[in-house]
């Protein structure tokens, strides 16, 4: 068996971290008899650079070719006076459009051994596992018409009703397999666009009556997620909103170098981690590399179908975190502090002790 993977770096810290999850699938290839091609390829800032363009059509045609996309981070200041079609997020926004990932995955876990690593309360967030469904192809990121002018600046927000549903379908999906609990977060108070949201996806939460569907103002959600995340399971969100919440949920985990997320679509998918390109510490050695490797976890699970793997994954990440190993953002005193390629290492070696010791052999597909 063989995947092929896409492999998009992009600008800052993402060359480092996408080296980690390389150096991480690697060693899962080998232990798991299977095998991997990479290609790496420019996006964001760097293709800018070199191409005029913050992606390129051979590179989205490659994408095509592949089995996932891993990607890195893009942007910095050095690119921020571009104009909007050519700064390095409108990549994202086109390889989302044109690979179709209708769904972005954020999943906010509290490793236990980083409850004291975020500024919230640790009995507040003790328990604290839950995951953001946001929409990705729709709302104000690609609604027409869109501009600005000397007086005015605007901007649409539409939505489908494929768009809304098939989102709202993954997510009672996805609560099926969980505490079978959903909280649709919208603005319907307000927003014409989140009363058919929310009319919507209580359409198609008719066709799972064993889900508890719940309401919630994305402003009350904003508020509760650092309140008492823990009434959360999944939160289904539009795009914008998502966007917004998922960031204020790095704050249950402590930073956003412990978030990863997933992309989906029915033929494609994307793997990222949340956090930005941090150009301040780039080519430093300095950057945490777990939300990539979590991203990698996801990519066994979603595009490969081997939840063996990602359950390893996570075990070796728990492992290390307990092992009082840090890179400089989660630091705390007490704690060990390494380097990127370090905390690579030690989570490796923690995955393959976790393998040797559940005496797995050679795993064979």
């Amino acid at each position: 068996m063989k995947f092929k993977v896409a492999l998009l770096p992009g600008d800052g810290i993402g060359p480092e971290v996408v080296d980690s999850a390389v150096s991480l699938i690697e060693n899962i290839s080998e232990k798991f008899n299977i095998s991997f091609s990479f290609e790496t390829h420019l996006i964001g800032g760097s293709s800018y650079d070199k191409n005029g363009t913050p992606l390129t059509d051979e590179v989205l045609s490659k994408c095509y070719d592949s089995d996932a996309v891993l990607l890195g981070a893009v942007g910095g200041p050095k690119w921020e006076g571009l104009q909007h079609n050519l700064k390095p997020e409108a990549a994202l926004l086109k390889l989302r459009k044109a690979l179709g990932l209708y769904i972005n995955i954020r999943p906010a876990k509290v490793y236990a051994p980083l409850l004291s690593a975020s500024t919230l309360k640790p009995e507040v967030l003790n328990g604290t596992d839950l995951v953001i469904l946001r929409e990705l192809t729709g709302d104000v990121y690609f609604g027409q018409p869109r501009g600005y002018d000397d007086e005015h600046g605007w901007n649409t927000m539409i939505y489908t009703k494929e768009e809304v549903e098939r989102i709202t379908r993954f997510a009672f999906e996805t609560a099926m397999k969980r505490s079978k609990r959903v909280i649709s977060v919208d603005k319907a108070n307000v927003l014409e666009c989140s009363q058919f949201w929310r009319k919507t996806v209580h359409e198609i939460h008719k066709e799972y009556p064993q889900i508890q569907l719940s309401d919630m103002y994305v402003d009350n959600a904003a508020m509760q997620l650092v309140r008492y995340p823990k009434q959360f399971d999944v939160i289904l969100t539009q795009n914008l909103f998502g966007d917004i919440l998922s960031d204020i949920a790095s704050m249950i985990t402590g930073s956003l170098g412990m978030l990863p997320s997933a992309s989906l679509g029915s033929k494609y998918a994307l793997y990222e981690p949340v956090h930005g390109s941090a150009p301040d510490i780039a080519g430093q050695d300095k950057a945490n590399p777990l939300a990539t490797i979590s991203s990698v976890g996801m990519m066994f699970l979603y595009s490969f179908q081997m939840d063996k793997v990602t359950e390893l994954i996570e075990e070796a990440i728990t492992k290390t975190l307990s092992a009082g190993y840090r890179t400089a953002d989660i630091y705390s005193d007490g704690d060990t502090l390494v380097s990127t390629s370090k905390m690579t290492k030690i989570v490796i070696d923690k995955f393959n002790e976790i393998y040797d010791e559940q005496a797995l052999g050679v795993f064979t597909l």
